[in-house]
């Protein structure tokens, strides 16, 4: 220690402090347990860096729609279960479809 200096201790009940030596590591090890969750056949899981990316397809929205909302149970348990939390404000939805919408003419 430097002379004058201060010292600060806390005691760490859950995740990493940000910015520690063992972050990384340790997120990539919590991290992995996610992704090894089991999705239907009609989703896939993408990650990088601490983004995750959920694509399901289906014959129809509300049938992606219920695809969706299984999945993001899932993930949802797994955070509760690693005392996580997901931000909601940044989390998007977005959907594509090969569907030509008909627009009404006047």
């Amino acid at each position: 220690m430097f002379k004058n200096s201060i010292s600060i201790e806390r005691s760490v009940r859950k995740g990493c402090p940000q910015a520690s030596c063992c972050g990384p590591g340790y997120w990539n090890l919590l991290y992995n347990s996610l992704l090894k969750l089991e999705f239907t056949s009609h989703s896939k899981a993408i990650a990088f860096a601490d983004d995750l990316i959920i694509l399901t397809k289906g014959e129809s929205i509300v049938e992606a729609e219920n695809y969706m909302n299984l999945e993001l149970r899932k993930i949802s348990d797994w955070a509760q279960n690693n005392k996580l939390m997901f931000n909601e404000h940044t989390s998007k939805v977005m959907l594509l479809s090969r569907r030509k919408r008909k627009e009404k003419r006047m």
